[in-house]
């Protein structure tokens, strides 16, 4: 069963608009509420006032729910059973329904209808003119077709013709170089869409600056107008731009037609500003997002057969494989450094015999030196890293190893002890361990070590005893007893110097023919991209070098690289993270992490890096990424 509820409403011309609707179920309700079936937005009805009930097909039954009366053609009720096909009249509040019977032509069905009518406006106020008048501002005030054209116009004069003025003016002063700008504010300003940028924030008053002509797009010579030493990616002119744009290739879709109407008016692809967006807001510059490094360098090689730019994308998906800057030739003057890519089983000469995993046990002899020496050591089973690789102050770099804060402690160059003064070898300088060892002799060294000098003291005991009188016949038989012989076992296996570092007979007659191959202390591997150790201190040194604790090979090169154990991709999983399931605490990083747009003489310098800090910057490097050393 159904109603057919019809809402007949009056147009302004005065003719009727009838919505009607169909009912389905042997109940509806009539009220204010919205969820009501006959609907009537009166507050003189109840939000629920009373329900219908189809008794059958001919006859309904409406009863009060509140028991608020209603009028059923002419009389108030609380009840009433209507028959629908004689027709009856209802009054809720200002509304008039009219019961009749509907009857479908096409499906023949028949059931009741209510035909809606509001009787009296919702606003008597409304429906008196001569109260509208008395309250109108018509006739006071400018039609509407006068205030728009009113209003247009004063857009017009303060958003374009003022802009304009202000600019020329302005132009005019800086042609005959009169005096800067006057402060204030200034007609071509309310076409700034935001702030400018804290790096920029010098410029807020010489539009002029970057925006050289008036309704032409900024161009990069105004750019490099004050950059003028960091357009790496656009060299040559025009046809370096040309290149650039050939490498990022031609767009597709409504790139293609977004370009298209950038090229009309005048705005040509692979400007500066395409990538350094400003007017942002008055903080920094935003940081370039990825999409804007791989629109050219994913799939690079396709466009620009020549270059030499490996292929690069997202860095948890595609990134070349790390190139470490190393040592392959350590001639004596002017040692090469090459890169070379990064394998588990890469080399660099670096002039020491020292090995870590000789250095980083816990079972063997440097491990029981560490433990016999508490104080310096405390709570220690072997060598650390840290006990010889200190960080800088900035956290970025290490400071060299120095052999004297280092390596002395365990590897004594004592020689002779003179009553309380020991006499020591110069470490770095060969020349005067010869000249040193030479004149020892030349003096009358005696003929025995140290613990066997007259003013030395001695342990009590037997024991003693008996290890001083082997002490004694050793040093008989293999304490020098001349220069030549002290220089000779110096430099030859056993020899203090032959221990730890490369020996060569490419030396001079001042060290007696000998020569010791420089010690490279590579400080930058890496010099395309930014590291930081600062940014990394919750990580053990195992975490990423982890071969240095098995490492018998003093060439063995153990910096990490992109993929394996400890290598980059173990945390960082690119912008996408594309590889978040497989890393236990990922770090979402993008080209601009390690990557600098711009590179100067002293790259890589990291794009989000703090601008208080390059000066720090320029104090570590200490004139160059890498260091050489004969200590």
């Amino acid at each position: 069963m159904s109603f057919l509820v019809r809402q007949i409403a009056l147009k302004a011309s005065g003719s009727e608009l009838e919505r009607a609707k169909r009912v389905d179920g042997d109940e509806m309700k009539i009220g204010r509420d919205s969820s009501c079936g006959l609907h009537l937005p009166d507050l003189g009805v109840d939000p629920e006032h009373a329900l219908i009930t189809q008794l059958d097909e001919s006859h309904i039954e409406i009863e009060s729910l509140n028991g608020q009366p209603f009028e059923v053609d002419g009389q108030l009720v609380r009840r009433k059973e209507i028959d629908v096909t004689l027709g009856s009249e209802l009054k809720f509040g200002s509304h008039r329904i009219k019961v009749g019977l509907y009857e479908s032509k096409f499906s023949g069905l028949r059931f009741p209808s209510f035909t809606v009518r509001r009787e009296t406006p919702v606003s008597h106020s409304n429906s008196d003119p001569d109260t509208n008048e008395a309250y109108s501002l018509k006739g006071l005030v400018p039609g509407k077709r006068m205030s728009a054209w009113a209003f247009a116009a004063m857009v017009l004069l303060a958003f374009l013709a003022w802009p304009i003025w202000s600019y020329a003016s302005y132009n005019d002063l800086a042609l005959k170089k009169d005096a800067m700008r006057p402060a204030g504010f200034h007609g071509d300003k309310t076409w700034e869409s935001g702030k400018l940028s804290v790096a920029h924030k010098g410029l807020a008053d010489d539009c002029q600056s970057c925006h050289v002509e008036p309704f032409v797009a900024v161009r990069d010579n105004a750019c490099q107008a004050c950059h003028t030493k960091v357009h790496d990616h656009i060299k040559g002119g025009e046809a370096g731009r040309d290149r650039m744009v050939q490498a990022r290739g031609a767009p597709s879709g409504f790139a293609s037609f977004q370009r298209a109407v950038a090229t009309t008016f005048n705005k040509p692809a692979g400007r500066c500003v395409e990538c350094h967006t400003e007017h942002e807001g008055a903080g920094r510059m935003q940081a370039t997002q990825q999409k804007f490094c791989t629109d050219c360098h994913d799939g690079l090689k396709s466009r620009l057969p020549d270059t030499k730019i490996p292929d690069a994308a997202d860095f948890g998906t595609s990134h070349p494989q790390f190139r470490p800057t190393v040592l392959v030739d350590p001639r004596p003057v002017n040692p090469v450094m090459k890169r070379i890519t990064w394998t588990p089983d890469a080399k660099e000469f670096d002039g020491l015999k020292f090995t870590h995993a000789q250095h980083m046990s816990t079972v063997n002899g440097v491990a029981q030196m560490v433990r016999r020496r508490p104080n310096e050591f405390p709570d220690q089973t072997g060598l650390d890293c840290e006990n010889c690789h200190q960080a800088d102050a900035s956290g970025v770099w290490f400071k060299p190893v120095v052999m004297e804060e280092s390596c002395q402690t365990c590897h004594s160059l004592t020689f002779d002890k003179i009553g309380g003064t020991f006499r020591t070898l110069r470490h770095g300088e060969p020349e005067m361990v010869v000249a040193d060892l030479r004149g020892f002799f030349a003096a009358g060294a005696p003929p025995r070590p140290i613990n066997l000098q007259s003013m030395s003291r001695r342990v009590p005991g037997d024991r003693a005893l008996a290890e001083t009188a082997g002490d004694y016949a050793r040093a008989v038989r293999f304490y020098p007893t001349e220069a030549g012989q002290a220089v000779n076992m110096l430099f030859n296996k056993g020899g203090a110097c032959f221990d730890c570092h490369v020996i060569t007979r490419t030396g001079g007659a001042a060290t007696a023919g000998y020569g010791i191959q420089n010690v490279s202390q590579t400080q930058r591997y890496y010099n395309k991209g930014w590291f930081t150790h600062a940014k990394h201190t919750q990580e053990a040194c195992a975490d990423c070098h982890v071969k240095a604790e098995t490492s018998n090979d003093a060439m063995d090169l153990l910096i990490p690289g992109l993929d394996g154990k400890g290598g980059c991709r173990t945390c960082h999983v690119g912008e996408g993270g594309a590889k978040l399931a497989a890393v236990k605490q990922p770090v979402e990083s993008s080209c601009a992490m390690c990557h600098d747009y711009h590179m100067d003489e002293k790259a890589p310098w990291m794009t989000r890096q703090p601008a208080s800090r390059r000066a720090s910057y320029d104090r570590k490097r200490n004139g160059g990424a890498n260091q050489t050393s004969s200590k």
